[in-house]
């Protein structure tokens, strides 16, 4: 399809694609140590930048004061967003399945569906207290099965970690917490320090020396997404309300001053009130969320203007945005054309901040276009789908037979005659068609 004209009533300076280094060589050289140094090592780095000096390993005694400390409004809120992330894990958990079949007689293959033995989970507790990162990690790998939940999250100076991090962990089954934030954590989570039990696979969103952590670490442990700043979409028609659409749009943008949030709408009328409804929002936050969604809406923020629907789903999937939110007619249209998105939120009465916090399906996604190839956090990322086979002797007989052929066919002799000694073992009388070194067919 023909590339088509596009008009922006907001334009953000187009990305430029660099590779962040003075954070690669920061986050290379404190694993380096951590890998040498071990324990001691990420010890020191955890009092040294989040004046932490306490104990690493989270005490049962602790769990019980964060419990203790949270009134029973907040613990219940808890509660339910965990019931929901898990009820929804659970259904993803039942949509896989098990299963074996005779491809032809006697050749018998099938899958299974095998936990990770050790899971680790970083959750961030920076700016924010990230209590449903902690659902949203821990409960799926619970209900996925893992033995081993370890999480590890920041704690700071004096004050810890945050009760409600705590008791989200302790609801959804977490098996060992670790009071270690940054590189330091993830090394922890990769090396197995204070536990034994080195991750298999690492996951959770955190800042940009977490997410070159996991990069660099991609390979000796499964990591599910390497985060990038969180990205918000809004498609919306002349139906849409715009204040409801500017609060979604000024909401997202509080997550820090790279966060993109885009516009792409049918109606220039609607677009050019959100842009006039904007700076009132924006300027009515508190001061921490006030600062990044300015700089947010000021750097990375866009509106753009369509002819079409069509043309809607064509912008919106050449973003291929982390969550986009439709508000516009014919929902079903639209869940049935978009392709690239980590989590579509459809109508008025859905809006993203529930599926952050609440509302079921998980809100650890895809960034910076990786929506094009890959989904978000999810059962199936703690489980593997491993494959067997088994064969009767008359199986063998016709597979082998093709095998050794193609083998052959390939220049691989050695693959040939493993197929070769099992045709002359159990049929010694009969002759094969094997093929010849270096035939190409005929």
């Amino acid at each position: 399809m023909a590339a088509m004209p596009i008009t922006y009533l907001k334009r953000a300076l187009p990305p430029v694609a660099t590779h962040d280094t003075a954070t690669a060589e920061t986050v290379r050289t404190m694993l380096d140590a951590i890998a040498a140094g071990g324990e001691p090592v990420a010890q020191a780095y955890a009092a040294e930048l989040d004046g932490w000096h306490g104990p690493v390993v989270v005490a049962p005694e602790t769990f019980a004061r964060a419990e203790a400390a949270l009134s029973e409004g907040v613990k219940q809120d808890i509660r339910f967003a965990r019931d929901r992330v898990q009820d929804f894990a659970r259904r993803q958990r039942d949509s896989m399945q098990e299963f074996s079949a005779e491809l032809i007689p006697g050749l018998t293959v099938g899958q299974r569906l095998i936990p990770c033995q050790t899971a680790g989970c970083y959750v961030p507790g920076g700016r924010y207290a990230h209590a449903a990162s902690a659902i949203m990690s821990v409960g799926t790998a619970s209900v996925a099965g893992v033995r081993h939940i370890v999480a590890t999250t920041p704690a700071h100076a004096q004050d810890g970690i945050h009760p409600a991090i705590l008791y989200a962990m302790q609801l959804c089954g977490v098996s060992t917490v670790l009071a270690l934030g940054g590189v330091q954590g993830v090394a922890a989570l990769a090396h197995g320090l204070f536990t034994g039990r080195p991750a298999d696979i690492i996951v959770g969103p955190g800042n940009r020396f977490v997410a070159e952590a996991k990069r660099l670490l991609f390979g000796r442990v499964g990591i599910d997404v390497i985060a990038g700043p969180t990205e918000s979409a809004v498609i919306a028609d002349d139906s849409a309300d715009p204040a409801i659409v500017t609060a979604d749009l000024v909401g997202q943008a509080e997550h820090g001053p790279d966060s993109p949030v885009w516009l792409i709408t049918s109606s220039r009328a609607l677009g050019e009130q959100v842009l006039a409804l904007a700076p009132s929002f924006i300027a009515a936050l508190p001061e921490l969320a006030r600062q990044a969604a300015e700089a947010a809406w000021r750097d990375h923020a866009e509106v753009v203007l369509v002819d079409s629907r069509d043309e809607a789903v064509q912008v919106s999937d050449k973003y291929a945005c982390e969550h986009v939110q439709v508000m516009a007619r014919d929902l079903d249209w639209w869940l049935a054309n978009l392709s690239n998105y980590g989590s579509l939120f459809l109508g008025e009465e859905t809006t993203v901040a529930y599926g952050d916090k609440c509302s079921g399906p998980n809100h650890i996604l895809p960034t910076r276009g990786a929506a094009r190839y890959s989904g978000g956090l999810s059962v199936g990322k703690f489980i593997k789908t491993v494959t067997w086979q088994r064969l009767t002797r008359d199986a063998s007989r016709t597979v082998g037979q093709v095998a050794a052929r193609i083998s052959r066919l390939e220049g691989m002799e050695g693959h040939a005659r493993t197929g070769d000694v099992r045709l002359a073992k159990y049929f010694p009388e009969q002759t094969f068609d094997l093929g010849a070194l270096g035939r190409y067919g005929g």
